[in-house]
This record gives C-alpha cells, structure tokens and sequence, in this order.
C-alpha cells in the first residue's frame, strides 16, 4: 500500500482487489472517453472574436484600481519579462492593511495560510508532474450518478485568459454552455449604499440568468468612469460565491471575473480561492502591450509578453496553494485558505462567510471609503495629473507609505551604536513609539502594572538578560563570511546565541580565533535542504533548531540564487558551485507530528547537551499545531511574524503569507496553557523586534526568548537597499563579491551595544511597571491594554481581545527559564 494507492476486500468474492483492478474497474463503468469526445469542448475551438479596446486613458484607470509606479516597475513588467514572479528581499516592515493611512486594496486585508507539520506543502518545483492548472467552465453534474451531460463542460488549460479569449468565451451560446455578462459597477457618489445595491444587483441578475439557461456567468468592471466605480474584484466573486451557495446552485455554474483590478500573483490566488474559475485580467495585460510599445520589454511581442505575465501569475498560483499541500487549481478554488487581518465579523460573514477573522476592522463602510479614495484620485484630482502615485510598498519613498526602517531609523539607530550613545538609542526607540502606530498590532497596546514602580538596580542585570536574546537564521552564503562571524562572535561574547541558518558553517570556526573569540553559531539550523549537515555540524551546537517554515516565506523553501553560490560556499553546503539552491518546501521526511518527533529524537541522540527548537510561522491554527510540537519533545518553540527579514523571497510571500508574531504568540500561549503544556517549552519570538518596548510586548503576551535579525545587520551596517537576492550588498553584508566584502565596516561591539541597549531599555520598563526578573512578566497578557484612539478611523475598528485573552492557569505559566 503507498500513497495514492489502494486496497479493497471484496467479502462476497472473498478476494482482495489491488490498486490497479479496482480503479480498472471503475475506469470502465461507463464510456467517459465518448463522452468527452462527443460533449467535451476547447476554448481553442471557439471561433476567435476581436476583443474590446477602452478608450479612457490607460494612467486613469490605472489610477482608479489603485495602480503606482512601483507596481508596474517592480511587479507586472518583471513578470513579463522574466516569466516569473520577481524575488524582493528584507522583509515587511510596513503596516498591516488595516493600520496604513493609505487606501488599500481588499486583497491586502487576507493573509494566505499554509502548512506547516501537521500536513506537509508540496514542493511545486520538483513535484510539479503533479500539479495541475486546467480548469472547466460549466455545470458540473451529480458526482453520483455519471452521466454524458456531465461532461458538456468547456475546458481551459489555465485559469487565467486573454482579453480574445475572453471575447471567445462571451459568445459561447450552445447547447448546455451559456455565457452572460454581469456588470458589477456602482453609483460611485452612493458610496456604500451604491456598493451594497450593486451586489444585490449582481445577485439578482444572477439569478434571473439562471433560470433562463445561463450557466457561466462573466462578472465585468469594464466601463469605469467619472459617474461609475468598480466593486472591488475580490468581493464582487467572493459575494456571488457565498450567494450562489447559500442557494444550492453552485456547482451547476462557472463564475468569470473580467477586472482591471487584479495585477499580482496574491490577488489571482485569492480570487480563485474565493470561487473564481477563470480571470481575465484587462488593465494589466493593457499595462503590459504599453510596455512593449514604449520599448520596456524590447525583446518581446506584445503577445509573447502576455503569455509570459500570465504564465508567471499562474505559476506564482500554483506555489501559493502548494503552501497547503494543493496541487491543482480546480482544487484550490472556493477553498478561501486565507485569514481576514482588519475586517468586522458582519462583513465577514455575509461576503466571506467561514473565513477566520479574529480582530474585526472595517466593514463596507470603510472598503467602499478606500474604494472611493482611489476613484477619485483618477477623476476627481484637482491637479489633474496623469502621472501615477510613485508607489512606497517594496521600498521607502518620502510621503508615501510608512516604514519602520526609513533613513531616519536607520541613521539614529547606526550612529547610537557606532558612538555608544545610550540617549540616541531612546531617541530612536521614541521616534518608533511615536510613529509605530501606523505599522504594528503592538502599537495599539499600551503597558500597565498592578505593581509599584521599583529601583532600577533591583532589576534583573543587562548580563542575564542579554543570555535570552539570539540572532534570527541567516546563512552563510545568503550574508558573507565576514558578517556571519561578526554576528557569531557579538552573540558569544554576550552569552546570547547566534543562529547559522540553514546554510551549514565551515568547520575552521569550531576553533577560536586569533583573538580567542568564538565563531561558531550556538544554533544550528537543520532545514529541509539539509545544506551543510554532518555529525560534526550538529554536535558543534547548543541548540539545534528545525526549521519547518520561515516567515518571510511559510509554506516555501529557502532560496539561494546561483550567482551567489560561489566555490567556498558551494564546499560548505556540500553542493555544485553557479548552481542555484532551493530547499523544498517540505522535510521529506516530516509528514506528521510523529515524524517531527522522530527526527527531535534523532538530533537529541546526535547531540545530547543541546537543546531542540522547532521553528513555526504564525497563522490561524499555530497554537494547535505548537502543542503537537510540545508532545513531540521539543525544547524550544519559535514563533516568528509575517514581517521578518529574508534573502530572497517572492514579493506575494513576503507581505501576504503568515501573521504577525502577537497574533500568533498569543495563540500559542493560550493553547499551551489550556493544554496543560506551558511548562513543558520554553518559547520564542521574532520578527521586526526593534526596541525594548517590542520585547516587554512579547514577554508580556509569552515570550521567554527573543530574536533579532533585520535590526543587527542595520547596526552592522546595512542601509536597507533591498537587493540582497542580487549580490550586490553594497555594505558588504548580503554579497559574496571580494571587492564588495572589503566595504564591510561591522564590528562585533555594534551588534554587542544593540543587544545591550535593548537589555536597557527592557530594565527601564521592568523597574517602572515593578518586575524583578523577566520571568515574572512572561506571560501577563492581563497588563497590556488598548490605547485610547488616536483619531485614525480605521484603527478604531481593530478588536485586540483574541490576543489578549487570558486563559485559565492549570500549572504554573513557564517553567524556569534555564539558557541552553
């Protein structure tokens, strides 16, 4: 028996079926083959119909949807040239959807989910003879009872289509196929009134063609005007979806979505898991043909830079829904396998119903205000310029987007480290307090005690402290040679513990330096790749840390690209020098808590004096899925944010996949203590922890231990140019380049005052709210409350109690806290 096999025991024969006999047998019931031969149709065969040209200005309607200069720089026109979906690096350090002041789209309100233990992703690289991405149009018949009717279907080999193959389509009327268009613009001085109308509308027309025979229904936002916004796209399907099914119709129609709207591989993902079919993507294919015509892509048609963008959207889907184990798109659909981070329970339940939202947000209301914002930015400017918005979500601009990480930040923080200059420290920790509301869910809690304030020096001392602080997983090869040693040296010499990534690490640094100094990593990373592991690597460690998901990428494996894997680097990871490397997205041999338990057994078995770490993303079901890992024998659970730093990560995964690290820290807390297995782990958390504010924070909602990455490459040196993923770090940090390494200026004690400055502020705040020891605040989610508005509408819709909810204690909160 092996999987996707089966076994049958026939009780009346007395026999046992194999695999192969019983799906023969079912093969041959009924004469599917004539069936598809005779029914079956292919949207090639449709005859070809020209497609509609707008005649509104291109700037216009891409401002309408929302459209900025770096979307079409950094997004569409690099997935047309490259046929891929291009690769960004740092991380999210940005505001979640709900807190940014800017209009945001729906699509920026979910979060994809994805597997991690409990059921592995699929590796849709080296899996993909298993994946598939045709789709059907048309009703589907009873499941049941097989019939030739079943299978009058239309066949598309991918679910997204051209604008002629659209045309195709909207003039498909034949026998048991019946194609009809559904407007689904609005008044767009109604406002939310026009929106709700709208979709009552759409409803309705809906169910009118219904009865008269149409089955495939094309929702259409073509016509956009002074007078008439679209309904955002995602709503639109997701509310004919949920209309469909509360009416028991669904699976005898298609839905089609034809929108200028959608433009990354994140909106196509979502779309499709809200029940879209098929997706016509206008405006960005138009985008696209602009592009060509202004010798942006000269080396491409127009048609050939179509079928690359469209290609590379359905490749990005592809290894979206293979974060949850997914392999074909007809599967994916309707599926909604994301979390609503920002949306009010009601608005959820009516247009998403059984999609998770724990901390409400806005409802129509506010989704038709930011839908308006954009409207009339292209209508209603009255500078009237046709110029789109420079754009400042993949890189910081003045007055555009906030980031936690802008010149400012980066200045204060790098010269208080350099000089030692504790006050300019505070003042950077200020300025992110002060404007920090805008970016993360810790902003909004403000700290209180029950206890009198203390003197600072009964505080628990910067030197023990500091033993709980670690750096996140960078490898080597991703940073070189010259920062990973900084980072391994400032890390021993505190008693902290650096992490190696899953890299592996040359073994000349199991010796001390010259200096004395340590260079070996107290962790060792084990990922799915296995680069760099060997008996020797393991035992050389103080911790032993699996990685099943990372958060700036969950569900995907780590990537290293191939002008990056220089001859020294390719010998540490035992692999072929230029050759890219890509670790799977799952451990091939962790299907299952049982199997995690298994390989926790085997490194405490290869290294008996280190600790076990298991290191899991944040999302909807973690706490789950961290008392699974607790029972599982692990020492140490991390917890990491949506938000952490990375080397090379597609920009869908980066901004859209996992969750902050409150949300699930708080989880994993709350399930840990209703379980009974608080005491059994010690936790962890990272992700954009920049002052020690942020670690009170953590703490205070379960953190025992706290890791740092993006904030000790910035005090080593990086100025945030994003380009890590393309070998050309000009601080010398994220390159393998020998003249770009000699620009490296870290040192050790820059990373040392970084960590000691956080362990100082940690204490100012430990002495205010009168704790002693950190252990004493771990866990008291009971002292953070909501701040009081700060005028932002938007803020004001957020409901923080899922995360600080406190459970019932069974057992003592944490067990001592011991350094590994």
């Amino acid at each position: 028996l092996r999987p996707g096999r089966m076994l049958m025991v026939d009780t009346d024969a007395g026999r046992l079926l194999d695999d192969v006999e019983i799906k023969g047998r079912m093969a041959s019931l009924y004469p599917y083959d004539k069936w598809i031969a005779k029914l079956g149709m292919d949207l090639a065969d449709l005859p070809a119909t020209a497609s509609p040209e707008d005649t509104t200005p291109l700037w216009q309607l891409q401002k309408a949807f929302g459209y900025t200069w770096e979307q079409v720089r950094n997004v569409i026109l690099p997935m047309a040239e490259k046929d891929a979906e291009p690769l960004a690096s740092m991380g999210a350090d940005l505001p979640l959807a709900i807190l940014s002041d800017r209009p945001q789209p729906l699509f920026s309100y979910f979060h994809q989910l994805f597997a991690q233990v409990t059921n592995p992703p699929i590796d849709a690289i080296r899996e993909e003879i298993v994946t598939s991405t045709l789709v059907y149009l048309g009703p589907e018949g009873d499941l049941l009872s097989p019939s030739p009717q079943s299978c009058r279907q239309l066949r598309l080999s991918s679910p997204l289509m051209t604008d002629s193959q659209l045309a195709q389509l909207r003039q498909l009327d034949t026998e048991g196929l019946r194609a009809l268009t559904l407007s689904i613009l609005y008044d767009a001085e109604q406002g939310e009134e026009g929106m709700r109308s709208a979709m009552d509308l759409v409803c309705r027309q809906l169910d009118e063609g219904f009865e008269k025979g149409y089955n495939i229904f094309i929702l259409s936002d073509r016509g956009v005007d002074e007078q008439r916004a679209a309904i955002p796209s995602l709503l639109a399907v997701s509310g004919v979806q949920a209309h469909t099914l509360r009416r028991g119709i669904r699976t005898q129609m298609s839905i089609v979505l034809e929108s200028g709207e959608p433009t990354a591989v994140h909106h196509f993902a979502a779309l499709i898991g809200y029940g879209a079919t098929a997706i016509n993507p206008y405006l960005a294919l138009r985008t696209v043909r602009e592009g060509v015509r202004e010798k942006r892509l000269p080396a491409l048609s127009e048609d050939e830079a179509q079928a690359r963008y469209l290609h590379a959207a359905v490749k990005g889907v592809v290894k979206t829904m293979s974060k949850m184990g997914i392999s074909t798109v007809q599967s994916y659909r309707g599926s909604q396998l994301f979390e609503a981070v920002g949306l009010n329970r009601s608005f959820i339940d009516e247009y998403f119903p059984e999609t998770v939202s724990r901390i409400g947000g806005i409802g129509l209301d506010g989704v038709a205000k930011e839908n308006a914002a954009r409207h009339d930015a292209a209508f209603h400017d009255p500078l009237g310029e046709a110029a789109l918005a420079p754009g400042g979500e993949f890189q910081w601009r003045r007055e555009e987007e906030y980031h936690l990480y802008n010149p400012e930040t980066i200045h204060m923080l790098q010269q208080a480290v350099w000089n030692d200059d504790y006050s300019l420290f505070r003042q950077y920790s200020a300025k992110l307090e002060e404007n920090e509301r805008k970016a993360t869910l810790r902003s909004l809690m403000d700290l209180r005690s029950d206890r009198a304030p203390i003197p600072l020096d009964e505080v628990e001392s910067e030197d023990t402290i500091v033993k709980r602080f670690k750096t996140g997983a960078m490898s080597y090869g991703s940073l070189s040679k010259e920062a990973h040693e900084c980072l391994a040296i400032a890390m021993n010499r505190l008693g902290g513990k650096s992490n190696s990534g899953e890299g592996g690490e040359d073994e000349d640094r199991y010796q001390p330096d010259a200096n004395g100094d340590d260079l070996s990593s107290a962790i060792k990373q084990v990922a799915s790749g296995r680069f760099g592991v060997t008996s020797s690597y393991l035992t050389h460690a103080r911790e032993l840390q699996i990685k099943m998901a990372q958060g700036a990428k969950p569900g995907e494996g780590g990537q290293l690209p191939g002008e990056k894997v220089y001859p020294w680097i390719a010998k540490t990871r035992h692999a072929t020098a230029s050759v890219g490397l890509i670790s799977p997205p799952p451990h091939h041999d962790i299907y299952s808590i049982e199997d995690l338990a298994e390989l926790i057994y085997d490194l405490k078995n290869a290294n008996r004096k280190a600790r076990v770490s298991v290191k899991l993303v944040a999302e909807a079901g973690v706490g789950t899925v961290a008392a699974g890992v607790a029972k599982g024998g692990a020492d140490v659970i991390l917890i990491s944010g949506y938000d952490g730093g990375t080397g090379a990560s597609p920009r869908s995964s980066i901004r859209h996949a996992g969750l902050p690290w409150e949300m699930g820290l708080a989880e994993a807390q709350q399930t840990l203590m209703l379980n009974g297995l608080r005491g059994r782990v010690v936790l962890e958390t990272d992700g954009k922890l920049m002052t020690g504010r942020d670690v009170a924070v953590a703490a205070l909602l379960g953190a025992e231990e706290f890791g740092f990455a993006t904030a000790p490459l910035v005090a080593m040196g990086c100025v945030m140019m994003r380009v890590c993923n393309l070998d050309s770090c000009p601080a010398g940090i994220a390159t393998q380049k020998p003249e770009l390494r000699a620009r490296f200026k870290g040192k050790p004690e820059y990373v040392i005052r970084f960590m000691r400055f956080i362990a100082r502020e940690l204490r100012e705040i430990m002495a205010q709210m009168g704790f002693r020891t950190l252990d004493e605040m771990v866990g008291r989610t009971d002292l953070l409350v909501r701040k009081p508005s700060d005028g932002c509408w938007k803020h004001d819709t957020i409901d923080l109690s899922a995360i600080l909810d406190q459970p019932a204690e069974d057992e003592s909160p944490v067990r001592r806290h011991e350094q590994g």
